[in-house]
């Protein structure tokens, strides 16, 4: 009877069926420990909405048009892929656009929740609900948009190729496709990679500081390069000011050392990505981004595979 059962579990099927588990054993455990160390984003954009004002609305909405190039988004369907704040989900439904913003972290459902209700209560046309960039199912069961927006998030998935996939299947035929990807640098990729995680792993008392001492090397580089271009006060100035896209330097900064899962990708990966599923590109704006987000619009010229 040893025998026999010793030949049972080596058998060519047993065999597969065992590997088959320890895979599905592996992705689990993969996924839990991403989810641990998964940054709050939602918590860092509700305080954000304390300081949200019509100049931060009226730069987003600048951003968007520019980017889109368009003059308007008026009767456009807009799907907002990870929503954050809310506030370029808000930014398209002032544009004239129907929007849906969905978004994995329930606190920042609650944001745009909450920027619905301040700016439009009542209003049929812009949808919000959770959902997950990683959910296949989901992302087709929306229908198709004339543009799907997705900034700075599908590289905080876990699964970054899988969730550029997806992030193409809403997008009508000669609909836009707008996102933003961490620019990949390597070493300097995978050092900060460590960071955000060590961040994650903190006390979230001990989180702030971490964040200051992070980013002081950078910061004093900056505040240096400012007085030396007879632009101190300018620098001083930045630590209120709205920034490019309506948040505050402070709240970048978080977002950049919590962001966490972290992955990124070059210019010519996105770009040879998308071209395979027939995807032209139509702007961007790569120079000098560092370490941070390249942009790119895409245009669907058909329905790939």
């Amino acid at each position: 009877m040893m025998i026999a059962s010793n030949l049972r579990t080596s058998s060519p099927a047993g065999e597969l069926a065992h590997r088959a588990t320890t895979v599905l054993e592996a992705d689990r455990l993969e996924a839990e420990r991403l989810e641990a160390d998964r940054f709050a984003f939602g918590k860092n954009w509700l305080r954000f909405l304390a300081v949200l004002d019509e100049e931060r609305i009226q730069r987003a909405e600048t951003s968007l048009l520019t980017m889109l190039k368009e003059t308007t988004l008026e009767g456009r369907r807009f799907l907002d892929i990870g929503s954050g704040s809310g506030l370029f989900s808000l930014a398209a439904r002032r544009l004239g656009a129907r929007v849906h913003s969905f978004d994995i972290d329930p606190e920042s459902v609650r944001c745009a929740l909450e920027l619905h209700r301040r700016y439009f209560p009542g209003d049929a046309n812009w949808r919000i609900e959770r959902g997950s960039a990683l959910d296949r199912d989901y992302l087709m069961s929306l229908g198709r948009f004339d543009v799907a927006y997705s900034w700075g998030v599908l590289h905080h998935t876990g699964r970054m190729r899988e969730a550029l996939e997806n992030a193409a299947l809403p997008v009508a035929p000669h609909g836009k496709l707008f996102i933003a990807i961490y620019n990949d640098l390597g070493s300097r990729t995978a050092r900060w990679r460590l960071i955000k995680r060590t961040y994650n792993r903190l006390p979230p008392a001990l989180r702030p500081a971490f964040t200051a001492l992070v980013a002081a090397p950078n910061e004093a580089k900056a505040a240096a390069r400012a007085c030396l271009e007879g632009d101190a006060l300018g620098y001083v100035r930045s630590w209120t000011a709205v920034g490019d896209r309506g948040m505050s330097r402070w709240r970048d900064i978080v977002d950049w050392v919590g962001g966490y899962p972290y992955e990124a990708a070059t210019p010519e990966q996105i770009f040879d990505f998308y071209e395979a599923r027939r995807f032209r590109l139509i702007a961007m704006k790569c120079g000098g981004v560092g370490l941070g987000c390249n942009e790119f619009v895409f245009l669907r010229e058909g329905m790939g595979a």
